[in-house]
């Protein structure tokens, strides 16, 4: 067997509408699921006869049958459940709050339970939660894509789970998971890198047999665990680089353009260096802000970008200063100042609610790529500050 169990490190923040997510679930499960499956259907109720037809029930069926075989919660399924080829709006939501059996709910929330704080914590408790519906319907429509005419009805939280899990490995590479296995005569805990245990989520446990079942092979919503993971993944993507860009572009308003030159005939990169050398960093900033691409970034000095980085931050434009050290930080994978810069996107976190976690990853970094003994110094000053909040 292996199971996770847990996640590390945690965000000290409570993680309300992971908690309320679990509890609208647990209820539904037991004020609904529960009471329904030990009640017997009702004969006269005209979804029946749909029913019985799309489980493949053909001719004339004794009472009795019916009696012993479906159940109240079996249409209750059939009704709120998202069926392909009867999509609606209601269904769609409903689904994600029905689950099949205990085992199937205990399941959700366990992954849940771990891997929501952290993205919980980095979103906000509305937004984490308009990501994990959103997540939720991107599963439903991928599955309901390789399975149009299925009168099955899919239920479950997990594609919107799978979301969840998108978005985390996005933002906590550097987590490590806890797993319990146990295997013959072995049993122990170990701690797994979190990339690991969620691409052995993604890839074994859905996506093989996804590409050899079909997307509801063997009664398990494969479809819907990848679409919901991809869509996780492609919302973690646009969060962090489409709204910064959009953001940016909306502050910075009618500028030149960064091909342009200035009046003085010289390269934006030229500009942007005398105009720090001559004490006018804010105009810099601006120009620095301007490029649109990769090769544009690159050609403005490393020293220069990490002086705007710091500039911003001294000024207290946090979300700025982001940008550029992130920038940096895609630009030059290889350049010896690369600690600089996770160090500049770690402070810049610290001064952002729910961040403290995703900062804690960027002196990571800094400490992975760190030549000089002063960055070394400065990311195990910054991670113990963040391990012992009483004395940051």
């Amino acid at each position: 067997m292996f199971l996770p169990i847990g996640d590390t490190p945690n965000p000290r923040s409570t993680p309300y509408a992971t908690w309320l997510l679990i509890g609208l679930n647990v209820a539904v499960f037991l004020l609904v699921t529960l009471p329904l499956s030990g009640s017997r259907v009702d004969l006269n109720d005209p979804l029946l006869l749909d029913y019985l037809h799309s489980i493949g029930a053909r001719g004339s069926i004794p009472v009795e049958a019916i009696l012993q075989q479906v159940s109240a919660y079996d249409l209750t399924v059939f009704r709120f459940g998202y069926r392909p080829a009867a999509p609606s709006l209601l269904s769609m939501f409903s689904a994600m709050f029905l689950h099949a059996g205990w085992m199937h709910l205990l399941g959700n929330m366990l992954f849940l339970w771990i891997f929501g704080d952290n993205v919980e914590h980095r979103l906000g408790p509305v937004r984490f939660l308009l990501a994990y519906l959103a997540t939720g319907v991107a599963a439903t429509l991928f599955f309901a894509f390789f399975e149009p005419g299925s009168q099955v009805p899919m239920i479950g939280a997990s594609g919107a789970i799978s979301g969840v899990l998108g978005l985390y490995f996005i933002w906590f590479p550097r987590n490590k998971v806890k797993v319990f296995i146990f295997f013959i005569i072995i049993i122990q805990v170990v701690e797994i890198p979190a990339r690991l245990v969620l691409g052995f989520y993604l890839l074994v446990d859905n996506l093989l047999p996804f590409l050899f079942a079909g997307a509801g092979g063997g009664g398990v919503a494969h479809g819907a665990h990848i679409g919901g993971f991809v869509g996780g993944l492609a919302l973690a993507w646009g969060i962090d680089r489409l709204l910064p860009a959009w953001k940016g572009r909306r502050l910075r308003g009618r500028e030149p353009g960064p091909a342009d030159t200035g009046d003085r005939g010289e390269t934006v990169a030229e500009e942007i260096r005398r105009l720090l050398a001559e004490g006018h960093p804010g105009r810099a900033v601006s120009r620095y802000l301007s490029l649109e691409t990769r090769e544009q970034r690159r050609q403005v000095d490393g020293d220069q970008v990490l002086a705007i980085g710091d500039f911003l931050l001294a000024g207290g434009a946090h979300d700025e200063a982001l940008s550029v050290f992130r920038r940096f930080i895609a630009d030059r994978g290889n350049d010896s100042r690369l600690s600089r810069a996770y160090l500049g996107a770690g402070r810049a976190l610290m001064h952002k609610p729910r961040c403290m976690t995703s900062a804690y990853h960027y002196f990571l970094g800094a400490l992975d790529v760190a030549e000089d003994p002063s960055d070394i110094e400065a990311a195990r000053r910054y991670i113990a500050a963040i391990q012992n909040p009483d004395k940051r």
